[in-house]
């Protein structure tokens, strides 16, 4: 701004420079009218000239008053615009020592940002470390958990193989007791028939003798008592002892065979299953909450569809079925009836040999059961199941 001074005041002065001469020569050629020294080479055109001139010089005043005026105005905004760079200027200096003192207070304030930066990334270093080695370690408990959780399975599995194995034996000895109880009240009630058959055949005796009747119906009654006891005897009673000292064998050897392996599960396996089976729950119960969660959703979504379905199809197969019941009932009728005499035979056939097993079989299911309650309650585990649910005995 302040270079562009220099060539507007040199416009100025050469302005007003023609603007002197021009007047001295307009005041020159005034005088030389007045004085009447003009000489009469000046014509009209010569004066319409100098009038135009006179005219133009009027006009060049009024443009230089205006100019002037302009200038004025201009070397007043000139003049205002130099305060406002100067004062621009001293704001510039002073915003610019600011910022070097920023900058310098900038760099020390970076350098312990970069120190303390420096020191938060080593702490998050080692706690990185740290957490991977907590994640090792976890992850390596976990694999032990699950190795354990399968041992405890296995162990689960053959624990509950000799379970269904001693009670199936269990089973088939109370079957094998049910028929010696069976065999032996059918024993008991043919000797309570045949002694009250004896007595009634013994009052007809004394009726008959009572009454004089002859001896040879006398004789003949008493050899048919004879006769009954003696059978009775020989084959009746010794082969009843047989089988009831076999049964009570039977019993007997299944109660030594199950003892050991009830007193192994007792002092054995039970506890280290359960103290297995303790950490396999508290290790997976929130997964197995969780999977448990999830199957009852998808079982409900399962049978909520699956349902639609079976209604369909039984409400298109209910005609058929009907229809089939009704063609197969007169065959089924008829096996039935053609069947049942030979049940019969073989329910009366059996009779006599299911009193006695019942009844050895209750004497052994009720000596295993009171082993069974002892166990489990020196365990303290009566009213628990196995699995943690609730079992009855």
């Amino acid at each position: 701004m302040g270079f562009n001074l220099i060539p507007m005041a040199a416009s100025k002065l050469l302005m007003v420079s023609i603007v002197l001469w021009l007047l001295m020569v307009g005041i020159r050629g005034d005088a030389e009218v007045e004085d009447g020294t003009v000489a009469e080479a000046y014509d009209s055109p010569l004066k319409l000239e100098i009038k135009q001139l006179k005219s133009k010089v009027a006009g060049l005043e009024s443009s230089i008053l205006d100019r002037s005026d302009e200038a004025k105005i201009k070397d007043e905004r000139i003049a205002q615009l130099e305060r406002i760079i100067k004062e621009k200027s001293a704001t510039m200096a002073s915003l610019q020592s600011e910022v070097e003192l920023l900058q310098k207070k900038g760099v020390v304030d970076a350098q312990a940002l970069i120190g303390k930066a420096d020191a938060r990334a080593d702490e998050l270093e080692k706690q990185i470390e740290k957490l991977k080695n907590e994640i090792e370690t976890q992850t390596g408990k976990g694999d032990a958990y699950e190795a354990r959780a399968g041992e405890a399975e296995k162990k689960v599995q053959e624990l509950s193989l000799k379970l269904e194995n001693i009670e199936r034996i269990n089973d088939e000895q109370r079957l094998r007791l049910q028929k010696s109880e069976q065999a032996l009240q059918v024993a008991q009630e043919e000797l309570a028939m045949m002694q009250l058959e004896a007595r009634s055949k013994s009052d007809q005796l004394r009726e008959v003798h009572g009454a004089w009747l002859p001896p040879w119906l006398a004789s003949h009654i008493a050899r048919c008592q004879d006769l009954a006891v003696t059978h009775w005897n020989e084959h009746g009673k010794p082969a009843l002892d047989v089988f009831l000292q076999k049964a009570s064998e039977k019993s007997t050897q299944a109660q030594k065979w199950v003892e050991p392996h009830m007193e192994t599960a007792r002092t054995k396996w039970i506890p280290a299953v359960k103290e297995q089976w303790l950490t396999l729950i508290t290790y997976i119960g929130p997964h197995v909450q969780m999977v448990s969660v999830k199957a009852i959703e998808l079982y409900r979504v399962c049978t909520n569809t699956v349902t639609l379905h079976v209604v369909k199809v039984r409400e298109l197969g209910s005609p058929y079925f009907q229809e089939a019941k009704k063609f197969s009932k007169p065959y089924i009728n008829q096996v039935a009836a053609v069947s049942k005499p030979h049940v019969e035979k073989v329910r009366l056939v059996m009779k006599p040999y299911t009193k006695y097993v019942a009844h050895a079989y209750a004497k052994s299911l009720g000596s295993a059961t009171a082993y069974h309650h002892q166990v489990w309650s020196s365990n303290g585990w009566i009213g628990h199941g196995f699995w943690g649910s609730e079992r009855h005995y």
